[in-house]
């Protein structure tokens, strides 16, 4: 396979300034992507991942339930595993099985299952600063094998404060319908993820730095904006992870 097509693209960012701030559009949570019965039970994490993959599949015209999807957080359900813990020093360590439930890594990939009635498979990964690069690797490696088309969605919640003072802020999703090889109506190519020495956007460092999920900003800005550079970095750290972008349409 010599290259990815992205077909949609999706942008969750709740916090209002932070939105105004990105050089492409982004939207507040749509609680609506989520049936009622789900909802109730939803973390922020599960409601932005949500947003940014019905987005991307709708300009994409793609249904939802037809595509096997990769979901990629570094941090995951971290408030719900907090909760956990701060009920287990308790002296009647008393934990909700809710709470437990829905504290795992693969929580929003399980609800989208079931909420899209998709029997496809369906990937939870978590690579710390190397997350994005990793699920877009992830991505390329089924397509090469399977062809067809997948959803990738990353997203991290806003972090406890005292866990990683400084860090872990903003609440950040965005979701990439991607498809193995040239298509029609394709955004832009992506190549594969490979180590490079291209340098991440200084005025974007620091953010990725205490929130590394938003590390696909300068890829969404090429794919969003039609401003393509030739390669694009994944990490703020360099020698660090590239893709090579191209093909727009």
């Amino acid at each position: 396979m010599e290259c990815m097509s992205l077909l949609g693209v999706g942008v969750c960012a709740p916090d209002a300034a932070f939105r105004a701030s990105l050089p492409f559009p982004a939207y507040d949570i749509n609680r609506e992507t989520i049936p009622p019965l789900l909802r109730r039970r939803s973390s922020q994490a599960m409601q932005m991942a949500f947003s940014a993959a019905i987005t991307a599949c709708e300009q994409a015209q793609r249904s939802p339930s037809s595509l096997p999807a990769i979901f990629a957080s570094v941090a995951g359900e971290i408030n719900t595993t907090d909760q956990i813990c701060n009920e287990l020093v308790k002296t009647d360590g008393v934990m909700s099985p809710s709470a437990f439930h829905n504290s795992v890594q693969n929580t929003a990939a399980g609800y989208w299952s079931i909420a899209q009635q998709c029997i496809q498979p369906a990937t939870a990964l978590a690579a710390g600063s190397d997350t994005l690069a990793m699920a877009l690797l992830e991505a390329w490696c089924q397509l090469s094998c399977e062809s067809g088309e997948l959803l990738l969605v990353c997203y991290d919640e806003v972090w406890p404060g005292y866990l990683a003072p400084g860090s872990g802020n903003p609440a950040f999703a965005y979701a990439l319908l991607l498809a193995a090889g040239t298509v029609d109506g394709r955004l832009m190519h992506i190549g594969r993820p490979q180590v490079g020495e291209i340098i991440f956007p200084a005025s974007w460092t620091n953010s990725v730095n205490s929130m590394p999920i938003l590390a696909a900003i300068p890829l969404l800005e090429a794919a969003l904006t039609g401003r393509m550079p030739q390669a694009v970095a994944l990490t703020s750290h360099t020698p660090g992870w590239q893709v090579n972008v191209g093909g727009y349409e």
